[in-house]
């Protein structure tokens, strides 16, 4: 079978082809890749005045270089009220919870978003709307 396309391909040679299959392994295997974007999976807010948030977060950390470093409370349009930073990551522990008490809730916010932060990709992961408990 000798087609005039089959002639028009020529072979790659082993070193091309072997630099094209560590470039394939590199990029299908890349930690950096693999660990997507911070989810927050779960919220519990607690409310006295002041509010404390706990919060789940799920991100495949791979190191110092990738891993979830922060979530936010947010408005519903958006406005920051309190960012929790992550100081380290979470590489054996996932999911996570931390917590963050103090935050002021304006009495006009009845509903709050919460995001998580990674390195790598900033926001865009998982996130809840939880409402504000008032007594």
């Amino acid at each position: 079978m000798n087609s005039p396309m089959m002639s028009a391909l020529k072979p790659l040679d082993f070193p091309a082809l072997t630099l094209l299959g560590l470039l394939l392994s590199a990029l299908l295997y890349s930690p950096l890749l693999l660990a997507g974007k911070a989810d927050v999976l779960d919220v519990r807010v607690k409310c006295d005045g002041l509010c404390r948030f706990s919060v789940t977060v799920q991100h495949a950390d791979s190191g110092w270089d990738h891993y979830a470093d922060a979530w936010q409370v947010l408005t519903t349009d958006g406005r920051v009220l309190a960012t929790r930073t992550l100081l380290h990551p979470h590489v054996d522990e996932q999911p996570f919870t931390r917590s963050l008490g103090g935050v002021e809730i304006p009495a006009d916010i009845h509903t709050v978003v919460l995001r998580a932060h990674d390195k790598v990709h900033g926001y865009g992961g998982v996130e809840k709307r939880v409402d504000i408990p008032r007594r």
